[in-house]
């Protein structure tokens, strides 16, 4: 029952082992998923991993998903987070059947809460929410009863419409089910289907001042888009039960939930309270700082969407929760981007370097690849002037035994151009070395050289007379410890200090042409986007990921 949109064969996962057994068996015919976001705050990598399964599975499967928002909580909603939202799950590269919203079916939800109050299944209670938590109990010991629990039908009938139509203050009545207060699942004690929230929704306005709670709304609007394969995080397994209790007393679609484990990933936090207080308090630019762990962040940091579903694809579905290495979330963007990204030479600490040989105002277009490993990319031109910037760390006035970069009698290749000698170093009255003056080899410019000298070191360069100036934003990870939540004290202590620094770098021109957002490795220094910060005055580029891991190296 596979679709022929399945690209290779692989083994799988246990939701796929289910979906497989219920089409074979006749089950369903086809499969309906849902991702299920609050409108409340940006996705971040948690949410990709449940975007890609859920629109994974009707790809591999004959079938479809919804966009469905939980809109049930106007407080802390927003369309900007609805956009956004929209904006990511593309970029992914998924699309949904139907774009949906649980604000549609306020009024069959408020239908379904009628029918169980004439059922004798749910009441209104008066009870304060302190007086509510009292009353539930302890896993160990059995609730107690609400003083409002046995009110008969027609009483609680006029209260709901009461609450309905505005009568009462926020937080003053609450509708509840009517269950067991003696329930070993602590959930399944009279949990609370509807609140009172006197507030504007971004879609419904005023018309409602009583809103659904996430178990009553979740559920029932599984059942009204006949959702076959309702898919969780493992902290809703307990949900479980209250969602299939619903579904059979209302007699509605029997949409079943299942759960699968969170993948936490270290040096990151992906709480959406969190991720929020770091937006206000100004740890971060915003819910798109590159530094976040959004979907938004990530993708101005110049991450792609395939590394993403890469990444996603790699640490699998499971039913026990874990914590995967950032480090391979960052494997992924470079595989994919060591592919894709052009090549560009850039100066991060520059050191300039005098061709004494080289005629003066004299400038000669180099030659090089815009990308090795596709050809298809061609090559560009690079001028090549007596005066250019190199890095000073490829400098070193007394060497050491293995070092093949540029030295006093030394010689080094410059990427796409020639043979140099450095022949002598200008210091300052401090003793620091300001220039290097160098010779060229004639007839050894790269693809035309002749000479037949093999140097060991390339050095990558920029021609000080056509450098273009730019703004190098380099990002590291958000925190200093590996799972900042479970750490003593406020999780924002253990914020990076060097998360972000930004420095002036020098780059060929060729990097003019840059279009926001595009990806490009900067020669030896990692890879790079370019930042919608950036002006007609001023680039700005922000560093995706260095060419290796180097913070495994550091952190040991």
């Amino acid at each position: 029952m596979i679709t022929e949109e399945k690209k290779e064969e692989k083994s799988l996962n246990f939701i796929e082992e289910i979906i497989d057994a219920d089409l074979q068996s006749g089950k369903y015919t086809q499969i309906i998923t849902r991702f299920p976001p609050e409108p409340n705050g940006y996705l971040h990598i948690g949410h990709a991993t449940s975007i890609c399964l859920n629109f994974g599975l009707t790809k591999r499967f004959p079938g479809y998903t919804n966009l469905r928002f939980d809109d049930t909580n106007p407080v802390t909603e927003d369309t900007e987070y609805v956009e956004n939202i929209k904006n990511d799950i593309r970029w992914l590269g998924y699309e949904w059947e139907n774009e949906n919203y649980a604000s549609d079916y306020f009024d069959t939800l408020y239908g379904y809460a009628v029918t169980l109050i004439n059922e004798g299944l749910a009441y209104v209670d008066d009870s304060t929410s302190e007086e509510i938590a009292a009353l539930k109990g302890t896993p160990t010991e059995p609730g107690k009863d609400s003083p409002y629990r046995n009110r008969t039908v027609e009483e609680n009938l006029a209260l709901f419409e009461q609450m309905k139509s505005g009568a009462f203050p926020d937080g003053s009545r609450t509708l509840r089910a009517k269950i067991d207060m003696a329930h070993i699942n602590m959930l399944m004690r009279d949990p609370i289907l509807y609140r009172i929230k006197h507030a504007h929704h971004h879609r419904t306005g005023n018309k409602w001042c009583i809103y659904p709670m996430y178990d009553f709304a979740h559920g029932q609007s599984d059942a009204i888009e006949t959702v076959s394969h309702s898919i969780c995080t493992l902290e809703f397994a307990p949900h479980r039960e209250l969602y299939d209790w619903l579904i059979a007393k209302l007699g509605i679609y029997p949409s079943h939930q299942y759960e699968f484990a969170r993948r936490n990933l270290n040096y990151t936090v992906t709480s959406k309270r969190k991720l929020l207080q770091l937006v206000q308090e100004n740890h971060v630019s915003g819910w798109d700082d590159p530094r976040m762990p959004t979907i938004s962040g990530m993708r101005r940091r110049g991450y792609t969407a395939f590394s993403i579903r890469d990444f996603c694809d790699r640490i699998g579905i499971a039913k026990r929760e874990n914590m995967v290495d950032v480090g391979l979330l960052e494997f992924c963007v470079r595989e994919d981007l060591n592919k894709k990204a052009l090549r560009r030479m850039v100066v991060l600490d520059p050191l300039k370097v005098v061709i004494t040989n080289f005629p003066d105002g004299v400038t000669e277009m180099c030659h090089s690849e815009n990308n090795p490993e596709d050809i298809s990319t061609g090559n560009r031109d690079i001028p090549f002037s007596r005066e250019i910037f190199i890095e000073k760390e490829d400098f070193m006035e007394v060497p050491s035994k293995k070092y093949f970069r540029l030295a006093p009698g030394k010689m080094v290749r410059l990427k796409g151009a020639y043979i140099i000698q450095c022949d002598d170093v200008v210091k300052d009255a401090n003793g620091e070395i300001t220039e290097v003056h160098c010779t060229y080899i004639e007839n050894s410019k790269s693809g035309q050289d002749t000479t037949g000298i093999n140097v060991k070191g390339t050095l990558h360069w920029v021609s000080a007379q056509h450098a273009v100036e730019i703004e190098v934003r380099l990002y590291d990870r958000l925190f200093s410890v590996e799972d900042p939540s479970s750490e003593e004290g406020d999780f924002k202590d253990y914020l990076n200090a060097d998360s972000l620094h930004v420095i002036t770098g020098y780059a060929e021109p060729a990097l003019l042409e840059a279009q926001e957002g595009e990806s490009f490795q900067f020669l030896r220094k990692g890879y790079f986007a370019k930042d919608p910060d950036s002006t007609g005055e001023k680039l700005v580029f922000n560093r995706t990921s260095t060419l290796r891991d180097n913070w495994t190296k550091t952190a040991n």
